[in-house]
This record gives structure tokens, C-alpha cells and sequence, in this order.
């Protein structure tokens, strides 16, 4: 019926579970999970990129405010080679540009950073057994993982704002002429 999974030598009550069929009135204990050696590789590979992913996020982070910081450089040498009014960008300002990158920059290190914690985490779960880390980095990738689907809900009204804002100015353009 059930096949029994390759344990570390921890007995769980999932074994109880397997052997007894609970009656109608009987409540079974609760449920534990079993950490099997392939389970505990998987963490420890995700472990893994996950360290690369967060220090590369990182990388790029500081790299975007350091572009933030020298946009006004930028925008004015840019205005001295191909003049102002043929900059599209001249108009937003540099102020706004930098704003603008200095924000998404925020935006892009809370991910690097839970997956950083993430990875610290689990490393020291899997390598020491320790399942208060496990706790913790399972947590963290829940943060990781809400994060993300808020944003993605964001941009997606973001985006259907801006198809409503098209065919309301097609609809508009159209009846002009």
C-alpha cells in the first residue's frame, strides 16, 4: 500500500501510521516528517546556488547604486554630446533617475538577502542536524517566495492598467477622427 522511506535512524510516528489502520474512533498522534538522505542533499544543493544567487544579487545591487549615485554625471555628459533636447531622458531629470534606481536597487537586495539567510540556514540544518535552522530556513524561503508573488501581483496590475490606458487612448484616438 505505502512504501516506507530510507530514514537516518529516526523513528517517526509516519512508521506507526504505515503498520496501523486507525480505527473510526481512534485519532492518530501527530505527523512527523522524515528528513531521508536524498532530501537532505537537495537542501544542501539549494543551499549551494542559493549562496551564488544571493551574493551575485548583491554584486548587482551595489552596482545599481553606484549607478544611481553617478546618474547626474551621466545625464549632463550625455546632454554635452547629443543636447538636451534630443535626450529623452533629460526631461524625467536626473534626481528622478536616481530615485528611481536607488529604489529598485532596494527592491532587488531583500530578495538577495532572505536567500542569503536562507542558504546560511540550511547549510547549518543539513550539515548539523539542527532543526531549529531548518525551521528557520524554510521560513525564510516562504518570505523569498511571498515576496515575489506580491510583486509579480503588482506588476501584473501595473500591466493591466496600462493595457486599459491603450485601448481607452486607441478608443479615443480613433473617435477624433
Amino acid at each position: 500500500m505505502f512504501r516506507k522511506p530510507k530514514t537516518l535512524g529516526i523513528k517517526s510516528t509516519m512508521e506507526e501510521i504505515y503498520e496501523n489502520t486507525p480505527d473510526q474512533n481512534q485519532q492518530p498522534g501527530p505527523v512527523l516528517l522524515t528528513i531521508t538522505e536524498d532530501v537532505r542533499s537537495y537542501i544542501y544543493e539549494s543551499a549551494k546556488w542559493t549562496k551564488f544567487l544571493s551574493v551575485l544579487g548583491f554584486v548587482f545591487t551595489g552596482l545599481m547604486v553606484m549607478l544611481s549615485l553617478s546618474v547626474g554625471a551621466i545625464m549632463s555628459s550625455m546632454n554635452n554630446l547629443v543636447g538636451a533636447q534630443n535626450n529623452p531622458y533629460a526631461a524625467m531629470g536626473s534626481g528622478f533617475l536616481t530615485v528611481l534606481l536607488l529604489i529598485t536597487a532596494a527592491i532587488y537586495f531583500y530578495p538577495s538577502f532572505i536567500l542569503f539567510k536562507f542558504s546560511n540556514a540550511a547549510k547549518q540544518a543539513v550539515l548539523y542536524g539542527d532543526q531549529d535552522s531548518l525551521s528557520a530556513a524554510m521560513g525564510k524561503m516562504k518570505s523569498f517566495f511571498k515576496f515575489w508573488g506580491i510583486l509579480m501581483i503588482v506588476v501584473l496590475g501595473f500591466y493591466a492598467l496600462a493595457i486599459i490606458s491603450a485601448i481607452v487612448a486607441g478608443v479615443g484616438a480613433a473617435s477624433m477622427s
